[in-house]
């Protein structure tokens, strides 16, 4: 549980926010230093109710097995595989964590948080045929895709997954390919084990209590400014010194990175995406589809609004979900206030946000036309998956809010990103994590990364507790082909 009362005087490590960052960063850093006194605060009165819940998110261990955003076309018609390669090796420096922590012990080795799932990519249309066709040429010229298979058979993708070929027509042309080393992940329950075992090894997780502001201390390291949330609170503010920090905080990471006034956050603002999924879990449907699929975008639409029918596992139930349809909320948390955004507008990142609205109107019409659709045409939209689907037979759920990632640019004003990144002041002593996916399934990668960075003068002598955790981490020249097959058989096992 957490701790209602935590401990007066000045902390080494403070954690804002209570998702599956801040885990991670918890219990890396309690292994690699068990004697530093570290603490989490999440503004909620309970862990991972926002991105990581595992109702606000789509639960792909994001690999690069079947995202088309992560594999983009070249101006000659080939395919860039450069970022998947990226993204699946950070991923399995995820599952070597895990894997890590069940050999010590402290994760089940019956896990809850990790069902193997095939990862598909399903495509329509002859141009779409040809470069899925492309695209895994490119994949499978790499050993980290040799699995994946191919099919514009409608036969053979009705067998790997029938809901998407039953009553289509056969003049459609259609293609697919599909990888049996997906997985689906309950980033719910995994954020909740590992604060388990950062407890375990003493850690303080501080509930219903809301980090206002940040400042540097004179003597160094920062002053945090916390607000009580809980229903009868002994003090409603309080303060608390700490020598490092980090903002996992979602859309909250930003104001807060503001607030701290290091100049790296200069120029960067956010762009609130709301969405939406429909869930089913009539058995029947279920049973007749078990795989993550993912489609293509449509012209204008942001990479995180790819179509993707997905089964799910949460607290071991399986259900299907489909999404996202795109939403609207000026909020930068789901359970956050409605001047979220305009709290973080500044004069430093005014020129950025409008460049952005300028060179993003395509986008901009993309998400008005979303929100104008009528539950027809969402049922529409769910039919082009699954042709044979019944709307009656599916609910709507509010997914989790995001913040994509706005900055400076010297030659447009501003760009808008639509992926994670890491910003910190240039002595380390504060960093915190911006944007969105594939965020969750690199979370050991970009952690890992951000102690290195953020503790120059400690990184040499972590780096082999930091490759036992993780050996994907090694240098590729420092590494056997031998080492390599070891450290992809010894990861984590899934669930059927």
């Amino acid at each position: 549980m957490s701790a209602s009362n935590p401990g007066d005087g000045p902390v080494d490590v403070v954690l804002i926010g209570g998702g599956i960052m801040s885990a991670t960063l918890a219990v890396m850093i309690t292994e690699l230093e068990p004697d530093w006194r570290v603490r989490v605060y999440e503004r909620l009165d309970g862990v991972a109710q926002e991105s990581s819940n595992p109702w606000n998110n789509a639960g792909t261990g994001h690999a690069a097995l079947c995202e088309l955003n992560y594999t983009p076309e070249r101006p000659d018609g080939s395919v860039d595989i450069s970022k998947a390669v990226t993204v699946n090796e950070q991923f399995r420096a995820s599952r070597e964590f895990w894997n890590h922590l069940v050999a010590q012990g402290e994760l089940p080795a019956t896990t809850t948080f990790l069902t193997s799932v095939p990862h598909m990519t399903f495509v329509r249309g002859e141009e779409n045929v040809a470069f899925l066709r492309r695209r895994f040429e490119a994949l499978t010229s790499h050993p980290n895709f040799a699995g994946m298979e191919f099919s514009d058979d409608p036969h053979v993708i009705a067998s790997w997954a029938p809901l998407l070929i039953d009553s289509r027509s056969p003049e459609e042309s259609v293609a697919a390919t599909r990888s049996l080393e997906g997985t689906d992940v309950d980033f719910g329950a995994l954020t909740r084990s590992l604060l388990d075992v950062a407890r375990s090894r003493g850690v303080e997780v501080v509930t219903s209590r809301e980090v206002r502001s940040v400042r540097r201390r004179r003597g160094g390291g920062w002053r945090l400014r916390l607000k009580d949330l809980s229903w009868n609170p002994r003090q409603r503010r309080t303060s608390v010194d700490a020598r490092f920090v980090f903002v996992g905080a979602g859309g909250g990471a930003l104001r807060l990175l503001q607030s701290a006034r290091i100049p790296e956050i200069r120029g960067y603002a956010g762009f609130p995406i709301s969405g939406q999924f429909m869930r089913t879990r009539r058995p029947e449907i279920v049973a007749a589809h078990h795989a993550k699929v993912y489609g293509k975008a449509d012209v204008g639409a942001p990479p995180m609004s790819v179509p993707h029918l997905d089964t799910r596992v949460v607290d071991g139930e399986p259900a299907l979900m489909f999404g996202p349809y795109a939403g609207f909320s000026i909020r930068f948390l789901k359970h956050g206030a409605l001047l979220d955004a305009v709290r973080t507008i500044r004069p430093s990142n005014l020129v950025a946000m409008l460049a952005v609205a300028r060179d993003n109107l395509d986008l901009v019409k993309y998400l008005v036309g979303e929100l104008a659709a009528s539950p027809l045409a969402k049922a529409r939209t769910l039919r082009a998956f699954v042709p044979t689907v019944d709307p009656a037979h599916w609910e709507t759920i509010t997914a989790g809010q995001r913040v994509q990632v706005i900055k400076s640019d010297p030659k447009r004003g501003g760009v808008l990103e639509f992926g994670t990144e890491v910003v910190a002041a240039e002595d380390g002593s504060i960093a915190g994590l911006l944007g969105a996916s594939p965020g969750a399934s690199t979370a050991a990668h970009a952690m890992a990364s951000l102690l290195q960075r953020c503790f120059p003068e400690r990184a040499e002598a972590w780096v082999p507790q930091l490759q036992a955790m993780m050996p994907s981490l090694a240098p590729a020249d420092s590494r056997s082909l031998e080492d390599d097959v070891a450290a992809l058989a010894g990861s984590l096992g899934a669930r059927a």
